[in-house]
């Protein structure tokens, strides 16, 4: 019975982008304080789906509340009534009256919307290319800049032909290259790096005139557009100058002292990016792709002087050091304030890392939050994960478009419900003549503003940032958006809800790769509990899955503003609390109590979710814990899950694969196991597999099929990495190896050293044998999940 609702789940996940906690809502006030877990989903607008249900041309919209016509709309030949505010409609002369969007079961569908015609020239189509500005690090060695130069002149090779690319280099100072397609001469402008340029500085010194300024002076736009094209060129016209361009940068020429680190200007190459884009291309599509080799050491974002003798701020510095917490505070008030304008303008900032130590990604997190951005992690420019990263980003489907839409927004509609946020890589919005629109029969006349709408992205123009957080809005701008971006979106019912079901509408705008703009629609109805006492409607459709994600971002975002609360703590708030109101039991009997089969795995989702990276700081710094948590804001339901419980799969000879608990009992001298995290896959031998591969029994003809045996989790794992972004890190080990650490830190210790079973067998038999008996002595003082459940059922069923 579970099975079959999880497939109906999933098939409505794969129809729409849509995993809703409930599937039933709660009709009152205190049946939703009940539900503990926030009425909310997780959407993924770009999801792949098998029909894609194109339209080109504009989409009807709603006089009243701006809503889409869809298939829950109410149609006859006169006209049509709104699914969110029953507002009555007439359809225009020109369109069909029997539009796709009304056909029952199409639910998701995606406008392609005409182009405009260019004012300046009427026979040209204004088609918005796809921008591109590196920022290129060379306060780095030799091998890792040209590892870096290599990477990035293939890339170019992959960009649209269309598309408009700009250099940025930066060591101690920052320079901003002229490209020509004229000449092969490199003509840059150089900034002190130690200074915060405003706008008009950095416009003075580069000349620079403000597109669209005086557009009846012909000659001022002739010089603008001769401005612009000294530091933005097309791929298509300039890739010799462009390959020529990056093959002549050198390290940064400036002495290091000894015992001193390189000075680098990060933040200010940042800040100057950002002001030449949105003064030549506001409200358009772009990507700053910084790639960094070190710390930020000179002028604006600076974590740590250049002096080794001073480390870099570590989490118990960025609590407890008063010093640490000034310096951190100005970098966040630095990076915010650059990350709100360009997430209104419509541009995403990347960064791709390539060393081992912290570059300041805390401070910079903002940036990938609020422009939704990528970040990719690694330890050098020369490793696979940096290429194939890079080269996964930028390519391209079958039909040879980039697999991202950028200067994206997603405007949420609903009736019967209200909307109270959004956890992810967005920054919340308000349209100037929109209010939130938590639309129900009884405000209908709330919404009668802003009647010149054409389509969702040109209200854009006009908007007023607020705080990342759970905001009072119902529009959010969302940047870069890819197939796995994904978005939690939480709800509270009204106080009256008028009929049995809730309507909620999903309107995505974005600039697709071919220059179009697209409008993305997805509508769902969710029926609200008929029985004003009985939970069970309720419960019974419930998805344990997605609500442990979404349990999971309320306690990062929390975390995120509020760094003295302790997550442990209002995670295990929220579990207890939740079992006490939809478990049966008898009080001070924990043996009692009964977990009903829609919740039977969400504690052991809990239990994972307190050891991960995303809750846990200890023996990490500040920089791996930002990249974990902004890697998890980003992802879809399957590959959170992962994140929180990664799989693991076990291989026997003569066996055929499966599954197996995440428990060091899983561990057997004579298995072969593929732990995958996400962010790492691991190949770990049993003791007898692993002496049997040093003796090279694979490399004898008679020994065939183990040879097979042991390129079975090889051919697993390289499918696992082809959907996978950023690419994860790849580990090959056996027992008693060094990276052995990796896999032991994710099992459920229940035979770690301080269980009285496990310290008999060590004493009376030394370490494991990986036997089916015993499996592997861990050495951990994490609780087992046995241990955690005995916990949670005595705190269950304690009086109250």
């Amino acid at each position: 019975m579970q099975t079959q609702i999880q497939e109906q789940f999933e098939d409505f996940e794969d129809r729409t982008g849509l995993r809703f906690p409930f599937n039933t809502f709660p009709r009152t006030k205190i049946q939703e304080k009940k539900c503990i877990i926030p009425i909310s989903c997780l959407y993924q607008p770009l999801r792949p789906k098998i029909d894609n249900n194109l339209i080109h041309g504009y989409p009807t919209i709603c006089y009243n509340c701006k809503s889409i016509l869809n298939c829950f709309c109410s149609i006859d030949s006169r006209g049509w009534s709104c699914s969110i505010c029953n507002q009555r409609n007439q359809f225009k002369n020109e369109l069909n009256k029997n539009p796709i969007e009304i056909n029952p079961g199409i639910l998701d569908f995606e406008y392609i919307i005409p182009q405009q015609l260019n004012n300046n020239n009427n026979n040209n189509l204004q088609i918005k290319p796809f921008i591109f500005v590196f920022i290129i690090d060379l306060a780095i060695d030799n091998i890792e800049l040209n590892s870096l130069k290599e990477n990035l002149i293939l890339s170019i090779d992959l960009l649209p032909k269309n598309s408009l690319i700009s250099i940025i280099t930066f060591g101690k100072n920052v320079n901003v290259h002229e490209i020509s397609n004229q000449n092969n001469n490199n003509y840059f402008y150089t900034f002190n790096g130690s200074k915060e340029y405003t706008r008009d500085q950095i416009n003075k010194k580069l000349g620079l005139i403000k597109k669209g300024v005086n557009n009846n002076n012909t000659n001022n736009n002739n010089k603008s557009e001769i401005n612009l094209n000294r530091f933005f060129q097309q791929t298509s016209n300039s890739e010799f100058s462009l390959i020529k361009l990056i093959e002549s940068l050198e390290i940064d020429s400036f002495k290091v002292k000894k015992f001193h680190r390189k000075e680098r200007a990060t933040g200010s190459a940042i800040n100057i990016a950002f002001h030449i884009l949105s003064t030549l291309y506001p409200k358009i599509g772009s990507r700053i792709m910084l790639f960094t080799g070190g710390s930020c050491t000179v002028g604006p974002g600076s974590i740590v002087s250049t002096d080794l003798k001073i480390p870099i701020r570590s989490h118990h510095e960025l609590l407890k050091d008063s010093k640490t917490i000034k310096n951190f505070n100005k970098n966040i008030n630095f990076f915010n304030n650059i990350a709100e304008k360009s997430s209104i303008n419509g541009h995403t900032i990347d960064i791709f890392i390539g060393c081992y130590d912290q570059v300041g990604l805390t401070e910079m997190e903002c940036l990938i939050h609020k422009t939704g951005g990528v970040i990719v992690q690694t330890d050098s420019f020369t490793s696979a994960i940096f290429k194939q990263s890079l080269q996964k980003l930028l390519s391209k489907n079958e039909y040879g478009e980039l697999q991202f839409g950028l200067n994206s927004t997603l405007e949420i509609k609903c009736s019967n419900i209200k909307i109270k946020g959004l956890i992810g890589n967005a920054t919340a919005i308000n349209l100037n003549s929109i209010n939130n629109n938590n639309n129900n029969n009884n405000n209908n006349n709330n919404n009668n503003t802003n009647n010149k709408i054409k389509f969702y992205s040109e209200n854009l123009n006009k908007t007023d940032l607020k705080k990342y957080d759970l905001s009072n809005t119902n529009c959010w701008k969302l940047g870069s958006i890819t197939n796995h971006s994904s978005y939690a979106i939480y709800f509270e019912m009204i106080d009256h809800p008028i009929g049995d079901y809730s309507i909620i509408q999903f309107i995505t705008s974005y600039q697709h790769s071919d220059g179009t703009q697209r409008v993305h629609v997805t509508n769902c109805q969710k029926f609200i509990n008929q029985s004003n006492d009985s939970m069970e409607s309720i419960i019974n459709n419930f998805d344990q899955e997605v609500a442990t994600i979404i349990i999971a971002r309320e306690s990062i975002n929390t975390v995120f503003n509020d760094s003295s609360i302790d997550a442990l703590t209002l995670i295990n708030k929220i579990l207890i609390d939740f079992l006490i109101n939809f478990s049966s039991y008898k009080i001070n009997d924990k043996s009692s109590i009964k977990i009903p089969i829609t919740i039977n795995m969400l504690p052991q989702f809990i239990y994972h979710l307190r050891r991960s990276n995303f809750i846990q700081i200890f023996n990490s710094s500040p920089d791996e814990t930002s990249f974990y948590r902004l890697c998890f804001l980003t992802e879809d339901c399957i590959n959170s899950l992962i994140m929180i419980q990664p799989t693991l799969t076990s291989y026997e000879l003569e066996k055929e694969p499966e599954s197996v608990l995440l428990d060091s009992t899983s561990i057997k001298s004579n298995r072969i196991l593929l732990l995958d995290t996400f962010f790492h896959i691991l190949i770990y031998h049993g003791k007898q597999i692993s002496d049997w591969r040093s003796q090279g029994y694979q490399n004898l003809p008679e020994y065939e099929y183990f040879k097979d045996f042991l390129n079975a989790p090889r051919q697993e794992a390289s499918e696992i990495l082809i959907d996978r972004f950023p690419l994860p890190r790849f580990i090959d080990t056996e027992e008693g190896g060094s990276q052995a650490r990796f896999l032991m830190s994710k099992l459920n210790p229940t035979t770690s050293y301080n269980s009285s079973n496990s310290l008999q067998h060590l004493a009376e038999f030394g370490p494991s044998d990986g036997s089916a008996s015993s499996g592997a002595v861990i050495m951990t003082d994490d609780l087992s999940l046995q241990t955690f459940m005995e916990f949670v059922n005595e705190a269950v069923v304690k009086p109250s």
